[in-house]
């Protein structure tokens, strides 16, 4: 790897072992810290080289030639416990939502699933922005998202639904919120060998991961554990793959995504020199 490679991730506790060591295993990345939804303006601005953005901003931007680094994602293949849709009134009376400004694709899957499970398409009403809390929000339902949305709210409500678990009793799949994603012409050299080994060494060393992060999130270090290891998968196999091709046809239905959208994976120049 020749040169500094721009590498855009965001700090909430699920993503902590997508970049464990990074610095180690790749010195020549500069790692710059943003919400997911504005890495992806980032990287369509060409100020970063990669990034790990939201996965429906990969389909809103694959046009652009966008690539994936394959393998690895932020998904899940049940509860998540870090997306959820908080509601005052039934489900199927929802008429204005309010989503967390922090995740596109948890903003869209929100909308996916109340219109595939309850035929409803609320009205979109002012975004909830970081640090505001959920009770200043006088939407019928409320998105939250991240490290805020694993604490239980003050306010009593109707009924609170963890999406990703959700998604899974909708379509039986994984549901994929993010992606490492390389910018159109950007050679990355060994850094996806070096994202992989990230990933592995992140997961080997939760136990730390969780001891560091999760008492100041006002989280215990057991529930913490269990969130990086058995809520999130930071896989992208098949099924993970399935469920976001499945995503990428709902969310096009809505018009939340263009429609026909092919998943492109990044490969080394060099190898695909060779064939």
């Amino acid at each position: 790897m020749t040169g500094s490679i721009r590498v855009g991730a965001v700090s909430y506790l699920n993503a902590k072992p997508l970049y464990h060591r990074l610095d180690e295993y790749a010195p020549r990345v500069r790692l710059e810290m943003d919400l997911p939804s504005r890495l992806a303006d980032r990287l369509a601005a060409g100020e970063l080289d990669v990034a790990l953005i939201p996965s429906v901003e990969y389909l809103r931007g694959a046009a652009a030639g966008h690539e994936i680094i394959a393998g690895i994602a932020i998904a899940a293949r049940g509860a998540v416990r870090s997306v959820k849709l908080y509601s005052r009134v039934p489900w199927g009376e929802i008429e204005r939502l309010a989503l967390d400004e922090g995740s596109r694709t948890s903003q869209a899957l929100a909308r996916v699933w109340l219109d595939a499970r309850h035929g409803v398409r609320p009205r979109i009403i002012e975004p909830l922005p970081m640090g505001v809390p959920l009770q200043e929000s006088t939407a019928d339902a409320v998105l939250l998202i991240g490290d805020r949305a694993m604490k239980a709210p003050e306010e009593p409500f109707w009924a609170v639904v963890d999406l990703a678990e959700a998604w899974r009793e909708l379509t039986g799949l994984p549901f994929v919120f993010a992606l490492w994603v390389v910018r159109a012409g950007v050679e990355l050299g060994d850094l996806p060998e070096a994202l992989a080994r990230s990933r592995a060494e992140g997961l080997a060393h939760a136990d730390a991961l969780a001891a560091q992060y999760g008492p100041p999130l006002g989280l215990d270090v057991a529930t913490c554990y269990d969130y990086l290891t058995r809520s999130l998968s930071y896989d992208l196999g098949e099924p993970e793959l399935a469920g976001l091709r499945r995503f990428a046809r709902m969310a096009a239905a809505l018009g939340l995504a263009p429609e026909g959208v092919d998943l492109v994976f990044h490969r080394r120049r060099d190898l695909a020199a060779r064939r």
